[in-house]
């Protein structure tokens, strides 16, 4: 039997290793830390189609998005995953915004995404607290939310009682190598030894894999997020200002936000979204939780005196061309990848250990795989996409 050695065990490597433990590999997991205590404790849960353009990641993202709830219905506890198919609804302020909003969801729709243009009536109707200054309002059926920390945990035990075995509390500091080939990584706590090892680390699968000899330019980019106190009944959507996109595609490293607002089965609001790079400088910063928040109120003038219970910040797997990272790395047999999902791991993580279950099985994956290469310009030459 194949000895498979999952390197984190955030939402990605939680999912990869359940698919890699049904599908019949010996599978350990190896985290510094704890199940799901990173990258995917401080996320807001999106499962989302309506923030992609057509192209690689959105065929990753629908696939994703199709085994979902098949994942969830095999899961003996799905109840901590909180699965919320609430749909998103994108709007427009401005009428520059609002042309780019139609023409970006009529390309969705030509590549089978679902996208339904609302009137103002039918906006009201939907979000009926939501501001009435908006040039235009895209919903997007499609859009899921899960509790993060919850479905990874979930996915986790699913892979536990599938045989894997998980060992927390374990650093990776180096390679073990023979012929070429990884045979095992180094830990304070001795070597795990395997057949293959799943680089999904995360943000700081960059560090992971120079531990190991081979280069891979992910980076960390951070995110905040605020959390109101408990509400009535308020947002009912995923509702986001079209801006979004824009944020979520940019190369610069100074700050970009824009304004997210959702509702957690726990009557909070999430607010969102800000985007810096600055290594892993974890402070939180006031003056991008007073951008986070001004921005949130254009969308909904009522918030403005509810109260915020807290803040919280994370770091997202950045690559520069703004795709993750998927499959074998060709410099060093027996390593593989699984990471630079930014933003976007919690809703890519069912589509990513798919297509890396079938690479590592020999198969030809759902869908086309060749675009999440390892050996791609944006991921081996220090980030640039040239």
């Amino acid at each position: 039997m194949t000895r498979v050695v999952v390197l984190g065990a955030g939402m990605v490597g939680a999912a990869c290793a359940r698919e890699l433990a049904l599908a019949g590999f010996e599978v350990a997991v190896v985290d510094r830390g704890g199940p799901a205590a990173a990258t995917t404790a401080h996320g807001e849960g999106n499962v989302l189609v309506s923030d992609k353009p057509p192209g690689p990641e959105l065929e990753l993202a629908l696939l994703s998005r199709r085994l979902w709830p098949r994942i969830l219905a095999a899961l003996p506890d799905a109840r901590a995953a909180e699965w919320e198919p609430k749909g998103g609804i994108v709007v427009a302020t401005t009428g520059e915004s609002a042309d780019a909003l139609r023409a970006f969801a009529a390309s969705q729709r030509a590549a089978g995404v679902a996208a339904e243009d609302l009137d103002a009536a039918a906006l009201a109707a939907a979000e009926p607290h939501l501001t009435r200054d908006c040039a235009a309002a895209v919903h997007y059926p499609g859009d899921a939310q899960v509790q993060p920390a919850g479905a990874a945990t979930a996915l986790l035990a699913d892979a536990v009682r599938a045989g894997a075995v998980l060992h927390c509390g374990r650093e990776v500091t180096g390679a073990v190598a023979r012929g070429g080939r990884l045979t095992g990584v180094r830990t304070a706590e001795g070597v795990v030894g395997g057949d293959a090892f799943v680089n999904a680390a995360g943000p700081w699968s960059g560090e992971v894999a120079g531990r190991l000899g081979v280069r891979l330019a992910v980076r960390p980019r951070r995110g905040e997020v605020l959390v109101t106190a408990p509400l009535p009944p308020t947002v009912f959507h995923k509702v986001y200002d079209a801006d979004y996109v824009g944020a979520v595609g940019a190369d610069a490293g100074d700050l970009r936000a824009s304004a997210v607002v959702e509702s957690t089965r726990a009557g909070t609001l999430l607010l969102g979204s800000s985007r810096r790079r600055v290594g892993f400088d974890a402070r939180i910063r006031p003056e991008v939780l007073s951008v986070i928040a001004g921005r949130a109120l254009r969308l909904f003038p009522s918030l403005a005196g509810v109260p915020v219970m807290r803040a919280y910040g994370g770091f997202r797997p950045y690559v520069a061309d703004h795709l993750p990272v998927i499959g074998a790395d060709p410099r060093l047999d027996g390593l593989w990848h699984a990471t630079g999902h930014e933003g976007a791991g919690i809703g890519l993580s069912a589509g990513t250990a798919a297509v890396l279950r079938d690479l590592m099985l020999g198969r030809e994956p759902d869908i086309d795989a060749a675009p999440f290469r390892v050996d791609r310009p944006a991921v081996r030459s220090g980030g640039e996409t040239g």
